[in-house]
């Protein structure tokens, strides 16, 4: 019987950032804003994000997954995370609770992410046994928890390694070894075989400075209209959400159209739509005016 579930289970699975007006030169941080991804309308990532999910809903048997043997597996972009026994990713949810335990998401919700079975979840390498509990759910099946988190995974991964289900709707974030969210830093660095140490977004995208901009006595950006449906502003970053970028001069500016905008030593920075996947560097050199950005802030390559 449980090996049916299991494999009905996997099956089901498988089709299924104040702006500062402070001079540049002095010290200043940038307002924090949340820059999750979110789910485009109608996607199934925003099944159960609403507030109070699960309150009236049925308690109907939910399309349980069984767990496994856990593991760490590191991502690229958004760095160590669990993983279960298939190589799947497992997520947690925002507006669930850890202390205690408790699942929000239900009904519809459950199917889009499915919850994870504890019946036969085995800590692997990497994976304190210690944070592994579980929690029951309204149709009474058990749930897996990782430091009092329920676990789930996303119907969207179809395959090991997969972390569609990443920041959907800026609720839903993969679980990190110790029960916390899995998420890369709003800005950090990254080694890059031509250009060296340059910065990179929370998804793991090059950032560019334009040689046209102003950092003294306050930034200033010439990108405006249509420059700016080619060349992304990079939303406001707390200092605390950075990791290898020089902090001093780390602040954010109002544009012109109101916009919060994050610069790195005052300089405003940006994204490129060309590059289509985190380490891409189309942007760099186009025009002779844009370059990847350095630790310090520096354009890389640039004469």
């Amino acid at each position: 019987m449980k090996t049916s579930w299991r494999s009905a289970s996997l099956a089901a699975i498988a089709v299924s950032v104040l702006a500062l007006t402070t001079a540049c030169g002095q010290d200043g941080g940038g307002a924090a804003q949340s820059v999750g991804a979110t789910a485009a309308p109608g996607d199934v990532g925003e099944i159960g994000t609403g507030a109070g999910i699960g309150a009236s809903a049925p308690a109907e048997a939910s399309p349980a997954v069984p767990a496994g043997k856990l593991s760490v597996s590191t991502d690229a972009v958004i760095g160590k995370l669990v993983t279960d026994g298939t190589g799947h990713t497992l997520y947690r949810f925002d507006q669930d609770t850890a202390k205690p335990p408790k699942t929000t998401c239900e009904a519809d919700c459950a199917t889009a992410w499915p919850p994870v079975a504890a019946d036969d979840a085995l800590a692997g390498e990497g994976i304190d046994k210690a944070l592994l509990g579980e929690v029951t759910r309204a149709d009474g099946t058990k749930q897996l928890t990782i430091a009092g988190w329920p676990a789930y995974r996303y119907a969207k991964d179809g395959a090991a390694g997969d972390v569609k289900g990443q920041g959907v709707n800026d609720k839903w974030f993969a679980l990190a070894p110790d029960g916390k969210k899995a998420k890369a830093p709003g800005l950090s660095t990254r080694k890059d075989p031509k250009l060296g140490e340059i910065v990179v977004d929370k998804n793991g995208m090059t950032v560019y400075r334009f040689m046209k901009d102003e950092a003294w006595p306050k930034p200033v950006s010439a990108c405006t209209g249509e420059c700016l449906e080619k060349w992304p502003v990079v939303a406001p970053v707390e200092e605390g959400d950075t990791k290898g970028v020089v902090k001093k001069n780390l602040m954010t500016f109002t544009r012109p159209d109101g916009a919060n905008q994050q610069t790195v030593s005052c300089w405003p920075i940006y994204t490129f739509v060309g590059d289509e996947k985190p380490g891409d560097t189309n942007g760099q050199g186009v025009g002779g005016t844009w370059y990847a950005v350095a630790p310090d802030g520096k354009p890389v390559g640039a004469p």
